[in-house]
């Protein structure tokens, strides 16, 4: 993968046991494009580990994340509707207005009123189902056609 690959965050609802695994359905419909994808879920996540500063995996974890939601080129962010979603609530305010969020939550999920209006305060999308989501996300991420690729126009 080039060094210069788009790349995207995952951010989102995740509450495992809750949501369902989203971010495994929208990696493997990217999977033929050359980018890098960030995605937070963590089969081995230990929910003993302590909600803390001081627990070093937890915070590790934690300053991944943020790191990610910085480097990155692309956040795409689902709000299950079965889920609350607080952490990726407070990741929509720390980013909303970086220019680089897709946004996905449909009808049901507690706060969309409060997504609703963040998105449109500072133009982000804001799409109510999974398979546009997916597709939105997907279109930002692929390549411009390249100048050459394009027809010659006819003579006259």
């Amino acid at each position: 993968m080039p060094q210069n690959a788009p790349s995207v965050f995952l951010a989102g609802s995740i509450e495992m046991g809750v949501a369902e695994d989203w971010q495994a359905s929208i990696t493997s419909r990217l999977s033929d494009l050359d980018i890098l994808v960030l995605n937070p879920r963590r089969d081995a996540w230990d929910s003993s580990w302590r909600q803390s500063i001081e627990d070093e995996r937890f915070r590790g974890q934690v300053e991944w994340e943020l790191e990610g939601l910085e480097r990155t080129q692309l956040i795409a962010m689902w709000f299950a509707p079965e889920t609350h979603a607080p952490v990726t609530l407070l990741e929509l305010g720390l980013t909303a207005s970086r220019g680089k969020l897709i946004v996905g939550c449909p009808d049901g999920f507690w706060r969309k009123g409060n997504v609703e209006i963040i998105c449109r305060k500072y133009g982000i999308p804001l799409l109510p189902e999974f398979e546009e989501f997916a597709q939105a996300v997907r279109a930002r991420l692929q390549p411009a056609p390249s100048a050459s690729a394009r027809p010659a126009k006819p003579s006259q």
